[in-house]
């Protein structure tokens, strides 16, 4: 365990392997709520909570209930609890403390639950950081670090293409592309532009 290999996790997973502009997970929501930015980097805190949490409670439960009695097949059932319950949990705290937040997310915050991003990563961290049945050195900080980036990376996508359609809401564009079309399309000159980080190795 290094400070190179957490560099190396960071720039991964923020730039070269964006969640969403690389991974294309987490579509959902990044086309969604990102019409404002206030609301998305709202839900951006929110689904780095989740990730993180999660990546934390789901390295315990594989490392301490699934492998030693042979249960990893169980591994995505296990996960998915473990999401939903953080899920519930963000939605409770969004609820009591800011319910006009809790409205502008309408539908989309329980579907943070079905987040594919959050499974995603939960499930990127063990296939990583377990070799052949066994934890690599520093595997829980490594899954809680990777967790953590993911997150930013997951706040960096929703950031950009929030401020985006922010300023094309003042600009005349044509009827047929307004809103989800529109969106797909800044969403996929994004991804372009983030595929320039691939050619970085390390």
């Amino acid at each position: 365990m290094n400070l190179q290999e957490f560099l190396t996790i960071f720039i991964s997973a923020v730039f070269i392997y964006n969640v969403i502009l690389s991974r294309f997970l987490g579509l959902c929501s990044f086309i969604a709520i990102s019409k404002e930015t206030k609301p998305a980097l709202a839900m951006s805190f929110a689904v780095m909570f989740v990730i993180t949490m999660s990546s934390i409670i789901t390295w315990f439960v594989y490392r301490f209930m699934l492998l030693p009695f042979n249960l990893t097949y169980l591994r995505t059932i296990s996960f998915i609890l473990v999401i939903a319950t953080f899920v519930q949990l963000v939605e409770m705290v969004i609820r009591k403390f800011s319910p006009q937040m809790y409205r502008a997310f309408g539908i989309y915050l329980p579907l943070i639950t079905v987040n594919c991003a959050v499974l995603g990563v939960a499930v990127l961290n063990i296939d990583m950081f377990f070799v052949s049945g066994k934890q690599v050195a520093g595997s829980f900080y490594y899954s809680l670090f990777q967790g953590i980036c993911v997150g930013l990376g997951y706040t960096l996508a929703m950031l950009l293409m929030s401020g985006i359609r922010e300023r094309l809401e003042l600009c005349n564009v044509p009827k047929a592309l307004k809103d989800f079309p529109l969106a797909f399309i800044i969403g996929g000159i994004l991804s372009l532009s983030f595929m320039g980080f691939s050619g970085f190795k390390f």
